[in-house]
């Protein structure tokens, strides 16, 4: 990573306050039609039939794998064909905005995004050992970090980034497979200047499928901390949702 890219990054992690953090989810360990197993080494929501060839990997924002609106997602993606797995990559400590003693900045250097990549690999090992023969993997926020690297280090066949968080130009300028960016009008995490530089980027990259779009009117999150009583965010997630499902289909096969 250029000098530049690392004071931009740095400048994000000092950002990552209010919008970031904000409409947390009321957090179900029971939510979902899947269930909780141990897989790779983490304890991970599934959902879909273990039969399938083709895998999903969901990896959350801070707030975890408990997000009922993120297992909602899963079993959507389920029940389009998929084998769909969401680890808990933070071992039982999702963020907590309640705690003042631990803000996020402190929270991060407990649960960094390098970490959340190499936990990713035994997870996806695991889910090849089922039979599995293609995986793609979206990621929120946090997670898209995680995916991004994922993707340069070809460890997926497809990727997805919702809102990302920490994610750079060069991450962008490094990836080796198909990737979407679905982005937000307000978010000052992933603005819509960033967000173009991304498209530009990809534009370059003609060995690499890609595809940015920007959702207008909405902020940071919104994929999967939207309220279920807000008629108009939750037309905007699940256009986001058949986004994501739709690349999946194309490239995760």
């Amino acid at each position: 990573m250029r000098k530049k890219e690392r004071i931009k990054q740095k400048k994000r992690i000092r950002m990552s306050g209010p919008q970031c953090c904000s409409n947390p989810p009321t957090l179900n360990p029971n939510a979902g039609a899947g269930h909780v197993e141990q897989l790779g080494g983490l304890s991970t929501y599934v959902s879909g039939s273990p039969n399938s060839k083709l895998a999903i990997l969901l990896i959350s924002d801070v707030y975890g794998y408990e997000a009922p609106n993120l297992r909602k997602l899963a079993d959507k993606a389920a029940a389009a064909g998929f084998y769909v797995v969401v680890p808990d990559f933070f071992n039982g400590d999702p963020y907590v905005p309640d705690d003042a003693n631990r803000p996020i900045q402190v929270w991060l250097k407990d649960h960094g995004m390098d970490k959340g990549f190499e936990e990713a690999k035994p997870v996806i090992e695991a889910v090849k050992s089922k039979g599995v023969s293609a995986v793609g993997a979206a990621g929120f926020c946090w997670g898209a970090k995680v995916v991004v690297e994922l993707a340069k280090a070809e460890f997926i066949q497809a990727a997805v980034l919702c809102h990302p968080s920490f994610v750079t130009l060069d991450d962008i300028k490094g990836v080796k497979a198909p990737i979407a960016v679905l982005g937000a009008e307000h978010d000052h995490l992933s603005p819509p200047a960033l967000l173009k530089q991304f498209e530009e980027a990809l534009a370059a990259k003609p060995e690499v499928d890609g595809f940015v779009k920007i959702f207008p009117k909405v902020a940071h999150g919104w994929t999967v901390r939207y309220s279920v009583e807000d008629v108009a965010a939750v037309k905007s997630a699940e256009e986001a949702h058949q986004n994501l499902l739709e690349w999946f289909a194309k490239y995760v096969k």
